[in-house]
């Protein structure tokens, strides 16, 4: 017997469709990943017919095919209210495509389409390149990974000529060459409407560049132009740069990938030097190396527009390093810096670190991995006792010494600006952690603090514990991936009793078991702040999601509780389904992966029938039946707040997808296998 809800599910589910012609609040349906099939589509497109209220339908990977996609087209034509329709991954083909095209001639609210990955091709394309010639209502069109090719991306060029409302085209991973490239580029020249185009992994090559670079001279719209991977070069890059030098309305360009080399990063360098209006430039992987960082920098000197500058993974090496910190001593308007994996060393660390000391508008630096060792990182702790605007730093992968980061830890006891603090994936070690616990008693600014993946046992935690006992700022801390265990645990539970900031607290995959789980629901008891708990993966059964649920019928300010990936079955279901009955704080309980069958299920649903503020409820990866679907569906009829019902990946048969019939709420949902 089918585990999805195939095509008599989807059946039931346009039947409901059609009772709620009248209702006037179901306006969102996510039918995502189920496998309804062509039939099941037309069903659903027959209710589209009549049905009066629905703005938003997902079928996405619903292998609805090119029938499936007919049916939805001529529905289309008569439906006056659905205005987003994602179709991605449905295997409509050509024929589907034209089918759709032809709809949206004469279809009047469509704004927002999404087609990606259907194999739409050639003939697809260009019959939805003819409809854009004529529709006005449509402003987001997503083509994406349809192989389309070039003559595709000539026609989709040539509508835009013509068209007046589409202001978002995304034709990434379509191949559509140099000739589609050049064709945009043309189209560009006239078009008036289009804000954002998305050419991503295109073969444009750099013919296709720069006649884009061309366009970009005259057109006065476009403000994002994404071009990662394709294969640009350094003369495709410098036509660009060019282009930016008198260009007046582009704010964002993404060139990942495009191996523009240390010409291409010079050229650019330059462009920026007269450029006024671009704020975003990610050049993430082009091989710029130093001469092409140490010409970003000269060029930030006198720059007053960009804000973000992504240069990860360009290998500018120290030389590079240094350019750039002297020039952040005198930029006043980046604020956000990618520097990580290249390579800036020792000598680029202490530079940066010193720039730090008088820049006054970067907030937020990312260099991990840069081999940055004692010098630098003593002078970053220096930097810390200065530096006023400083808010994210990410240090990780840059191991640090014990002594090292005494110091570092030292000065984050005066610092008073640093909010974000990034030292994950063996970037601390025991002492470290000690040196850090110390600075946290003191520190009254960081309020993010990311350790995982460090090793921490139940030392590291325990000194950590006894900081938040002192600490009075710190919000968000993430242990996730560590080994602190039964103790660790305990001592953080321990914390959280007295300690009155903290609101989220990450411990994935740390080992807690049972006895840690009971531990921190003693603690949920009394603490009054913590509003998000993340125990993934920590070996939690079913007595540990029973203290948990005796914690949930006192606490008043937990709203999210992650327990997926645990072993708490039926029995913890049913706890924690009474706790939902008094529990009125709670908005997010995620279940997945917990091995809860129908008994389960049903005692979440008798629940729901009185819990008045859940939101999401994850089921996904459990073994629940028809009988768990059948009766949460009851509970539906009558619960007004969930909003978010996952069942993906679990048991439920055609009777389940009676789910959907009589939900007066606008509610996604996704049930599967």
């Amino acid at each position: 017997m089918s585990q999805k809800i195939r095509t008599k599910g989807a059946r039931a589910l346009a039947e409901a469709l059609k009772a709620l012609k009248t209702n006037s609040t179901l306006t969102t349906l996510n039918l995502e990943d189920n496998k309804i099939g062509e039939n099941g589509s037309v069903a659903l497109a027959e209710a589209l017919k009549t049905n009066s209220t629905l703005t938003t339908l997902n079928l996405e990977r619903n292998s609805i095919g090119e029938n499936g996609s007919v049916a939805l087209a001529e529905a289309l034509k008569t439906n006056s209210t659905l205005t987003t329709l994602y179709l991605e991954r449905n295997s409509i083909g050509e024929n589907g495509s034209v089918a759709l095209a032809e709809a949206l001639k004469t279809n009047s609210t469509l704004t927002t389409l999404n087609l990606q990955d259907n194999e739409i091709e050639e003939n697809g394309s260009v019959a939805l390149a003819e409809a854009l010639k004529t529709n006005s209502t449509l402003t987001t069109l997503n083509l994406g990974w349809n192989s389309i090719g070039e003559n595709g991306g000539v026609a989709v060029a040539e509508a835009c000529k013509t068209n007046s409302t589409l202001t978002t085209l995304s034709l990434n991973s379509n191949k559509i060459g140099e000739n589609g490239g050049v064709a945009l580029a043309e189209a560009l020249k006239t078009n008036s409407t289009l804000t954002t185009l998305d050419l991503n992994n295109s073969s444009i090559g750099e013919n296709g560049s720069v006649a884009l670079a061309e366009a970009l001279k005259t057109n006065f719209t476009l403000t994002t132009l994404y071009l990662e991977r394709n294969s640009l070069g350094e003369n495709g890059s410098m036509a660009l740069a060019e282009a930016l030098k008198t260009n007046s309305t582009l704010t964002t360009l993404n060139m990942i990938d495009n191996k523009i080399g240390e010409k291409g990063g010079v050229a650019l360098a330059e462009a920026l030097k007269t450029n006024s209006t671009l704020t975003t430039l990610n050049l993430w992987g082009n091989s710029i190396g130093e001469k092409g960082g140490v010409a970003l920098a000269e060029a930030l000197k006198t720059n007053s527009t960009l804000t973000t500058l992504n240069l990860k993974g360009n290998e500018i090496g120290e030389n590079g390093g240094v350019a750039l910190a002297e020039a952040l001593k005198t930029n006043s308007t980046l604020t956000t810096l990618n520097l990580e994996e290249n390579k800036i060393g020792e000598n680029g660390g202490v530079a940066l670190a010193e720039a730090l000391k008088t820049n006054s508008t970067l907030n937020t630096l990312n260099l991990k991995g840069n081999s940055i060792w004692i010098n630098g990182l003593l002078l970053f702790s220096e930097a810390f006792k200065t530096n006023s605007t400083l808010t994210t730093l990410s240090l990780e992968g840059n191991k640090l010494a014990d002594k090292i980061a005494l110091v570092l830890y030292e000065s984050l006891k005066t610092n008073s600006t640093l909010t974000s603090l990034n030292l994950g994936c063996e970037s601390i070690e025991d002492n470290g952690l000690q040196a850090l616990s110390e600075a946290l008693k003191t520190n009254t600014s960081l309020i993010t603090l990311n350790l995982q993946s460090n090793s921490i046992e139940d030392n590291g935690a325990q000194a950590l514990a006894e900081a938040l006992k002192a600490n009075s700022t710190l919000t968000t801390l993430y242990l996730q991936h560590n080994s602190i265990g039964f103790d660790g645990a305990l001592a953080l539970a321990e914390a959280l009793k007295t300690n009155s900031t903290l609101t989220t607290l990450d411990l994935q995959n740390n080992s807690t078991g049972d006895n840690g789980a009971q531990e921190l629901a003693e603690a949920l008891k009394t603490n009054a702040t913590l509003t998000t708990l993340d125990l993934w993966r920590n070996s939690i059964r079913s007595n540990g999601a029973q203290a948990l649920a005796a914690a949930l019928k006192i606490n008043v300010t937990l709203t999210a509780l992650y327990l997926q990936n645990n072993f708490i079955g039926d029995n913890g279901a049913l706890a924690l389904s009474e706790a939902l009955k008094t529990n009125s704080v709670l908005s997010t309980l995620d279940l997945w992966g917990n091995s809860i069958g129908d008994n389960g299920a049903q005692a979440l649903a008798e629940a729901l029938k009185t819990n008045s503020t859940l939101k999401i409820l994850d089921l996904q990866k459990n073994t629940i039946g028809d009988n768990g679907a059948l009766a949460l569906a009851e509970a539906l009829k009558i619960n007004s707040t969930l909003a978010n019902l996952n069942l993906w990946h679990n048991s439920i048969g055609d009777n389940g997808a009676w789910l959907q019939h009589q939900v007066s709420q606008a509610i996604t949902l996704r049930i599967g296998l």
